[in-house]
């Protein structure tokens, strides 16, 4: 997958952030479970309990990054991990708290601060680059809905070169599933959400980009 292309100018200097962990009831750590397998869509790319995808590191495998990097990249990870595939998922303070602790739990993270990189203004980005960045894994580099981490989702990902299918979309459909993931449109909650990442000029190139993939428009009323 294409990393981000990053300019060089630094736009301000970076933080520390800081996470005080602490130890759920077992009522709040099942509920954060269920978040995470049913609404959320971080087994899109991470593991859970053996289920779940391959993309990131899997969510309750042991590490020696501080709690605070857990919950910072939970939060916005896109500025803690410049040019990173994953993209920043919504969600009010309460549950970014009760799913960072149930995974600090999980993971074994040890206390501490973490820095917060520097952040620097990103170069525009066509479509192609956007797609291989955060859609090829699932989609596959050709749209043919072949992606690495498709066998491991339950739901087979969109096949992006299929024109009978893919003209029965509207481009506004497909906005808008690029910008809020696939819980909101009553589809797989595996499939996440990028309008918190992207501009949406980019989502709308996206959606340029996966026209030229089907050689198709959508449908004419809706052009």
């Amino acid at each position: 997958m294409g990393a981000l292309v990053l300019a060089c100018g630094l736009a301000r200097i970076g933080r520390t952030q800081n996470f005080t962990p602490r130890t759920l009831s077992p009522f709040a750590a099942q509920k954060a479970r269920t978040l995470l397998r049913e609404r959320l869509p971080c087994l899109g790319c991470h593991q859970l309990d053996g289920e779940g995808g391959r993309l990131g590191p899997d969510l309750a495998a042991s590490s020696p990054a501080p709690a605070a990097f857990v919950y910072a990249m939970i939060r916005d990870p896109q500025r803690m991990r410049p040019g990173s595939a994953m993209p920043k998922t919504p969600m009010s303070p309460e549950t970014l708290e009760l799913v960072a602790n149930y995974l600090v739990a999980r993971r074994g993270s040890p206390a501490g601060d973490v820095e917060i990189p520097r952040v620097r203004d990103s170069v525009p980005r066509d479509g192609h680059m956007l797609y291989l960045t955060f859609c090829a894994g699932c989609h596959g580099s050709a749209g043919r809905g072949d992606g690495p981490n498709a066998k491991f989702l339950p739901v087979r990902p969109a096949v992006h070169t299929d024109a009978r299918t893919m003209s029965q979309r509207s481009d506004d459909m497909l906005f808008d599933a690029i910008a809020a993931g696939g819980y909101v449109l009553g589809r797989s909650n595996r499939m996440p959400g990028f309008g918190a990442t992207l501009t949406s000029a980019e989502i709308r190139g996206l959606v340029r980009y996966i026209r030229e993939l089907c050689r198709c428009a959508g449908l004419a009323w809706a052009r």
